[in-house]
């Protein structure tokens, strides 16, 4: 499993998100700021870094910057346990975006989380496995996490979507007390903006089986890292922490 952001996006996230110049930066990795500027955008070098000291300077775990620098790869999740859950890839300009399709096993009841670039690989599941989308949940608004949705809603036109979108008609808004039901399961909500001004993330549980929760939280963290803090990176930090790490630790995210 690849890394969402490689180890030069990394280190410039953490640079920016503690306010540290590319010359205090290049000067505790010991390299020339040129050095660090082609670290950032490629995510390799050819010269000697200090990781140790550098990671200090950006609020980063020294020892988890090293491992990352040494070629350390997220495990695979086994989404196997959840029968009824499918995680769909689409890229378009180099950029892949996630986004996930849920149904209750009995009633086959379905929601869709953010659409991707494209519907067909979310209409080719719902056709084979002949379930019901009756909800769309949007952890935000940008582009490559909306892009599908005129060829989802023109397909489902009564679909229900919910957003924290301020531009959103009141009945379509996430309050902080919704408990969405699609059959069995049931859906809440958190905010968590700082990426984008509507960020929201989603825990699904009541699983058969009492398998854990699932959360779908978009663009705010990934495996070694944090999504970029277009709002404000202090507020992101926050909310990561507060509603995320919150989590009980079985949760799959």
């Amino acid at each position: 499993m690849s890394l969402e952001d490689h180890l030069g996006d990394i280190i410039r996230k953490a640079r920016k998100a503690s306010n540290v110049t590319p010359e205090a930066a290049a000067t505790a990795a010991g390299i020339s700021v040129e050095g660090l500027a082609a670290l950032e955008n490629s995510g390799t070098t050819k010269v000697r870094v200090n990781y140790t000291v550098l990671a200090a300077a950006l609020k980063l775990s020294p020892a988890k910057l090293e491992r990352i620098a040494g070629g350390w790869l997220p495990s695979a999740k086994d989404t196997g346990t959840w029968r009824e859950f499918r995680m769909i890839s689409t890229e378009q300009g180099g950029n892949t975006v996630n986004c996930y399709l849920i149904w209750d096993e009995v009633s086959k009841e379905a929601a869709l989380f953010d659409t991707g670039w494209t519907a067909e690989p979310i209409l080719k599941i719902i056709d084979a496995e002949q379930i019901q989308l009756k909800h769309l949940f949007l952890t935000h608004t940008h582009e490559d996490h909306v892009a599908a949705m005129g060829t989802i809603r023109e397909r489902f036109p009564k679909i229900f979507i919910h957003t924290d979108a301020k531009s959103s008609p009141p009945q379509h808004k996430n309050r902080r007390n919704d408990c969405i039901h699609l059959g069995s399961l049931r859906i809440t909500n958190r905010e968590t903006p700082g990426h984008a001004e509507d960020g929201v993330i989603y825990l699904i549980g009541n699983f058969p089986e009492d398998v854990p929760h699932v959360a779908i939280i978009g663009d705010t963290i990934f495996a070694g890292s944090m999504a970029t803090g277009f709002i404000s990176w202090e507020q992101l930090k926050e909310r990561v922490q507060s509603q995320i790490f919150s989590l009980p630790l079985d949760t799959a995210r």
